[in-house]
């Protein structure tokens, strides 16, 4: 750990403990709590007593080897990029490939990875590596976030965009390209617009490859920072995961993101999920089959007013335009837009607004409204800001580096802004 915030942030998320339930299990006051768990430039924080440090680490110890007594749980001893291997190899292509340990265990290396992150330290535990980003989809946020996360550990990128620039325009098949692009990158970021695309080129290579979204199939690295966004969300509200109301919202039928973030959330206990699409764009079968196997409580409705009554977490999605081949656009009018006299009306004060961007910000659009922006309650940037430090992560994992990073940190030697947006709230700050 890099800080004793992150390592009290983790504490509360292995023991899954809420700032009230944490303090009192360590016998000090909540106002205790939250002054060790503010930023260390902050005029109120305060440092941690090492008494206290050392029950902490007591208490994880002993947590450790509860679970290791457990039956087959003998395999969290072993490297995460191990555990979470498809096929045996390093990449990552899917969030099935997790269980709630290796999320956590995960979510644990990219909170050491905010520092860097958030520009105040630096690391080159990368250096030398070279990331092929292929992306055979347009994309702004993911491209620039994954190659920003690379050079944020010291890598260097190699960026295409679209089939008019690849060899694939030429009738090369996908085995050779990822081949031959093996021979140039130590690991490759590929987004495709078919479904399975990907898994193809993962299984051409030994590099790691990442899943950068293949057609209407998974976004894994964007579900995995969604929920570690829902997680710090929920650890500065002092709630839990666990038995939390999930509302899904809009083109549920071809948005990858809401695909893969429901089979994380489901590894959670006690959900409660309303998925609020026209009939024509509900959620496939088959994840509700696979949620409701989890013992999942899920609400399927068209009504905004519905659905989104009660909600913990409110996660908005655009519609997926680029996957309609012939197919009529029903039961999705603007009146679906969630805007802020919606959400006053039937959202709490502590509701989390999300969404995976980019969302359609013109008057009347049937998407998350711009009306929110200044709604302490959006957490849309803080959202797209976790993406550099989660997928940080995942690099530092996939290449067998992450036990690296935390000695190989100096100070920054340039001067960030506290704030990246001119707008922020005071907890979507760099500190």
């Amino acid at each position: 750990m890099n800080s004793q915030q992150d390592f009290l942030r983790d504490a509360m998320r292995r023991l899954n403990l809420t700032r009230d339930a944490f303090s009192d299990r360590l016998g000090v006051r909540r106002r205790a709590l939250d002054t060790w768990l503010l930023p260390s430039d902050s005029g109120e924080a305060r440092s941690m007593p090492e008494m206290v440090e050392k029950f902490v680490a007591e208490i994880l110890a002993h947590e450790a080897r509860a679970v290791g007594a457990e039956p087959g749980r003998a395999q969290a001893a072993r490297p995460l990029a191990q555990r979470i291997a498809a096929e045996g190899r390093p990449h990552l292509l899917s969030v099935a490939q997790f269980d709630r340990g290796s999320l956590e265990d995960l979510f644990q290396v990219a909170d050491l990875m905010q520092p860097i992150a958030r520009r105040q330290k630096v690391s080159r535990v990368l250096e030398g590596a070279v990331l092929g980003s292929l992306f055979f989809e347009a994309s702004t946020r993911t491209r620039v976030s994954f190659g920003a996360a690379f050079c944020r550990l010291g890598g260097t990128v190699c960026d295409t965009t679209g089939f008019t620039f690849s060899s694939m325009a030429k009738g090369e098949s996908i085995y050779d390209t990822s081949r031959v692009m093996a021979g140039y990158v130590d690991a490759l970021v590929v987004r495709h617009p078919e479904q399975g695309a990907v898994a193809e080129f993962a299984r051409a290579t030994n590099i790691p490859v990442i899943n950068a979204g293949d057609g209407p199939g998974e976004h894994p690295s964007q579900a995995i920072l969604d929920l570690y966004t829902i997680q710090r969300e929920f650890s500065r509200l002092g709630k839990l995961v666990d038995g939390t109301h999930v509302a899904l919202v809009g083109d549920l039928k071809y948005g990858r993101t809401v695909h893969s973030l429901i089979r994380l959330l489901a590894l959670y206990k006690g959900l409660k999920f309303s998925l609020v699409a026209p009939p024509s764009l509900e959620m496939p079968a088959y994840l509700l089959e696979l949620v409701a196997r989890n013992g999942h409580v899920i609400e399927q409705t068209s009504s905004l007013q519905e659905g989104l009554r009660g909600a913990d977490v409110v996660y908005a999605t655009r519609i997926q335009k680029e996957r309609f081949v012939g197919e009529e656009i029903e039961g999705y009018t603007p009146e679906f837009q969630i805007r802020k006299s919606l959400v006053d009306e039937l959202c709490k004060s502590d509701t989390i607004l999300m969404h995976p961007l980019p969302r359609d910000g013109r008057p009347g659009a049937n998407d998350l409204s711009t009306d929110l922006n200044h709604d302490p309650r959006l957490a849309i940037f803080r959202q797209t800001d976790n993406g550099i430090p989660v997928r940080m992560a995942l690099f530092a994992v996939l290449l067998g580096v992450e036990n690296q990073v935390a000695r190989s940190m100096r100070d920054a030697g340039w001067r960030s802004p506290s704030h990246i947006g001119p707008d922020d709230a005071v907890f979507d700050g760099l500190d």
